[in-house]
């Protein structure tokens, strides 16, 4: 490390936040590290797994490639952040994971979280190819991929019930 720190002010999970980091930090680690969202887990480092997806302003991003200087100024969303009204109840995506059994282990569970988040918010209506292919960046060891694609279909519907 340099020595030398950088400020970078964003909007992350909806709060303002600035923090200093180190010209080669990334996202994961500042977000991780600075800001204590640990939500966000650190699988590969290399971008193949997606355990620490993050929406940077609305779009799927592995924050473990990305520099947490270049989020000045820009909006962060983890997995802490999907949940409705603070955290003080699940959203209909999380409940749906839950209800289907769509996570062991945990690790891979806030990056298909996050995954179907940005699926959802662009296409409320997904097929199962299309949420296959959502969620086709990143990796389980542990379940079948079957009962995360059940209940990101589920959430789906009961988005759309909740809509109408």
């Amino acid at each position: 490390m340099s020595g030398r720190r950088l400020h970078v002010a964003a909007r992350v999970n909806g709060d303002d936040v600035e923090l200093l980091c180190d010209p080669e930090q990334t996202l994961l680690d500042a977000l991780r590290e600075e800001l204590r969202l640990t939500g966000t887990k650190e699988g590969c480092g290399t971008g193949d797994c997606g355990a620490c997806s993050v929406l940077l302003d609305g779009v799927l991003v592995c924050s473990c490639l990305v520099l947490a200087a270049e989020v000045d100024g820009r909006e962060v969303r983890t997995v802490e952040g999907l949940a409705p009204e603070g955290g003080a109840r699940l959203g209909a995506l999380q409940r749906a994971f839950l209800e289907h059994a769509a996570l062991q282990c945990g690790v891979c569970t806030p990056g298909f979280l996050v995954a179907a988040e940005a699926l959802l918010a662009r296409e409320p209506d997904p097929s199962e190819q299309e949420v296959r292919y959502a969620v086709s960046g990143n990796l389980c060891r542990c379940t079948g991929y079957d009962k995360i694609v059940r209940a990101v279909l589920d959430a789906a519907r009961a988005l759309r019930s909740a809509a109408a």
